[in-house]
């Protein structure tokens, strides 16, 4: 059953990156029909990742006190209702609103997966766990050139956010039948059960009372969270200008066609989504073989970064080939890092307190986000992309030195004790 839980955060993953990956393979005809340019591009990017950085904390809070099966549900159900709007838009601002609906929902995949990896996944294998969920990303981001390529094709880019958003609505029916905790699972055999609990955290129904948001801001003082914050912050754009800039980057600077875009641009996504897995089951073998847990997990984070700066070559190299190649490093690198950065919360922070904490580090990362896009778009109009490869190449070196100077191997050790 713990497999099937993976398989259910992963399919979760890959519907939210789909959703908002959408946006950026269908950008030419877009901008033709809502007769918008890359500024108004840059800008409605920029919406949707502040609106999407404020709510990260409160849709961590909200996972908290709903508990992961119907927070999760209820965010999957907005997000997904949000994406199929985008099919009835008429212009840039019904086109950011819709955005914005997006950005409200679609943080809560986040605290949910962390607080669902925290409830079935034990120690050494938390990292896997999130890395099979942050593999969806990869998938989605795999899926969605093809799928919505195929779909704006034959049926237009319209219904190509239609189709999508669906997918998530049949998601959320599957999750409300299946997933309840470990020891209220009705699906989960007693012996299986059983022989899994003692190395999984004691079962706790404790959620922040009502009225208690407030207090959940005391979280912020721990060295564990804002230090969590300060490295997103400096990381995350990295994915996002993959996310929303990538493929656009490939049809303005190497020329592909919508067609070429289907076809080749999924494979830095899939080196993606075999960094997620290699980097989440390498920290879990690096414990296993005696190493602790806080030097396993930034031992794997480094490793990522290390490869990062391959990113630089990107677009310098004379064809679309390499430049792919290049990216692929990025995306790779990027997964060997997150697979274990996101799951410190889980090792530092108790059951009622992970989804609120994953929120704030969330609200660092969308933060970075949100500024980098504001300024993308100028710099693409103006100087061209390679400034911003740049920045992807260097900024996980300097955040890893970050947290290995901010983070003392004893501050994540002493988490949970």
């Amino acid at each position: 059953m713990i497999w099937v839980v993976g398989a259910m955060l992963c399919f979760a993953a890959t519907l939210n990156y789909l959703d908002r990956g959408a946006l950026g393979i269908v950008t030419k005809e877009i901008y033709r029909d809502l007769r918008i340019d890359d500024t108004d591009y840059s800008q409605i990017t920029a919406a949707f990742l502040t609106i999407y950085a404020f709510m990260y904390p409160v849709s961590g809070y909200v996972i908290d006190r709903l508990g992961t099966r119907l927070g999760y549900a209820i965010f999957i159900f907005f997000w997904s209702v949000a994406q199929i709007l985008h099919g009835f838009v008429r212009g840039k601002w019904s086109l950011m609103t819709m955005r914005l609906l997006l950005g409200i929902s679609e943080p809560g995949a986040w605290p949910g997966a962390a607080k669902t990896v925290d409830e079935w996944f034990p120690a050494d294998r938390r990292a896997l766990g999130i890395g099979v969920f942050n593999s969806g990303t990869s998938l989605g981001s795999i899926l969605a050139p093809i799928v919505v390529a195929l779909v704006t094709q034959r049926f237009g880019w319209r219904a190509a956010f239609v189709a999508t958003g669906a997918l998530g609505l049949l998601w959320m029916a599957a999750w409300l039948f299946l997933y309840n905790p470990p020891h209220r699972n009705r699906w989960l055999p007693r012996d299986e059960y059983e022989r899994m609990k003692t190395r999984l955290p004691p079962p706790s129904e404790s959620k922040p009372a009502p009225g208690e948001l407030s207090s959940r801001w005391r979280l912020l003082r721990a060295r564990g969270c804002w230090v969590l914050i300060v490295t997103r912050f400096f990381t995350d754009p990295v994915i996002f200008f993959m996310i929303f800039w990538g493929f656009k980057f490939l049809r303005d600077y190497h020329k592909f066609t919508l067609d070429e875009v289907a076809r080749y641009s999924w494979i830095p996504y899939a080196f993606g989504g075999i960094g997620y897995l290699f980097g989440g089951w390498l920290s879990g073998r690096l414990m296993d073989a005696g190493w602790t847990m806080p030097r396993a997990r930034k031992f794997v984070m480094a490793l990522g970064a290390a490869v990062m700066p391959v990113a630089i070559a990107a677009p310098y190299v004379p064809n679309g080939g390499l430049a792919i190649a290049a990216m692929c490093f990025t995306t790779f690198g990027h997964a060997l890092w997150v697979a274990n950065l996101q799951t410190l919360p889980t090792d530092m922070f108790h059951g009622p307190d992970i989804g609120t904490v994953t929120g704030f580090t969330g609200f660092g990362g969308s933060i970075g986000g949100a500024i980098t896009q504001l300024g993308i778009g100028y710099v693409v109009a103006r100087v061209g992309y390679a400034p911003l490869f740049l920045l992807a190449g260097i900024l996980h070196p300097f955040a890893a030195v970050l947290t290995y100077w901010l983070l003392p191997d004893r501050i994540i050790a002493a988490g949970k004790t």
